[in-house]
């Protein structure tokens, strides 16, 4: 297998961060998950925006040739590389730089792009329904930062691990209000009635790409999607629910803690929206 580190193809095994490097040292970076299919990025403008409003956020000092358009070329090169154009997770990490916390002026960042062939389930709605509870051990902040997707990912690292010795497949984080920020790797949709409710934007949860296509693709298509603060009795009530990423598009769950639900209408969604942008 090949990565590519600050534009350059090398093997996978050979090291390329130091110990000063700041997103290992501080968790002062960024990262994308992108999937490829049939040699394309479907949702690579939505990464792109994301990666890059949040680097601006983080006051990076990207440099001229640092863009989109030769992060694609350094992503075609690695997946060609590693034999999986056909359906890949990608990874691109940013960080900062070397260096101390204080030592802004020598800001220089580094980027960081894997590639691995990706399961085919990525390409499919779920068949079994998945078993989600809530995470008992954290509370994300609802700051300017909470809805990146940074290098500091302890909570969700945390939330993952008591998801499997809870023997569920995913666990829901809450936020400093007690309120639903979104899952581990996942945000999170409810639906009540003809009603489609997600957090807002601010609650606390990443700003994932796949949710503002799917709300997009929802609402130009007249279907009422409502952001606003979901808590766990909201989803306790809810008739379904499911969880999107970039990888998975939807994933619908079977059971909320001690509650059956149905995948009427997420069946329905997948079919319509997230089926045929991998087609």
């Amino acid at each position: 297998m090949h990565i590519c580190f600050d534009g350059k193809i090398l093997k996978s095994g050979e090291p390329v961060l130091s110990a000063d490097d700041k997103s290992y040292r501080y968790g002062d970076g960024l990262f994308e998950t992108i999937k490829m299919v049939k040699g394309q990025m479907p949702l690579f403008d939505l990464h792109m925006n994301r990666l890059f409003s949040s680097m601006q956020l983080l006051e990076f000092s990207p440099p001229a040739l640092f863009t989109p358009e030769k992060l694609k070329t350094d992503i075609i090169s690695v997946c060609n590389k590693n034999n999986c154009t056909d359906l890949a997770r990608i990874r691109l990490s940013v960080s900062r730089g070397n260096g101390g916390i204080y030592e802004y002026d020598r800001d220089r960042i580094h980027c960081l792009i894997e590639s691995w062939p990706g399961n085919p389930s990525y390409n499919q709605l779920n068949e079994n329904g998945l078993v989600v509870g809530v995470f008992p051990h954290a509370r994300k902040s609802m700051d300017l930062f909470s809805r990146l997707k940074s290098a500091n990912y302890l909570p969700y690292t945390m939330a993952a691990r008591f998801a499997k010795q809870q023997q569920w497949n995913d666990c829901l984080l809450l936020n400093t209000d007690g309120a639903i920020a979104d899952a581990s790797i996942a945000n999170l949709f409810l639906v009540d009635g003809d009603e489609i409710i997600t957090p807002a934007i601010g609650q606390g949860g990443v700003e994932g790409v796949m949710r503002r296509y799917l709300i997009d693709k929802m609402r130009e298509s007249g279907f009422a999607v409502e952001e606003r603060a979901v808590f766990v009795n909201d989803a306790a009530g809810a008739e379904e629910m499911f969880l999107t990423n970039a990888m998975n598009g939807i994933r619908w769950v079977g059971r909320f803690e001690n509650k059956i639900l149905k995948n009427n209408k997420t069946r329905s969604l997948y079919h319509q929206f997230i089926e045929t942008l991998w087609s």
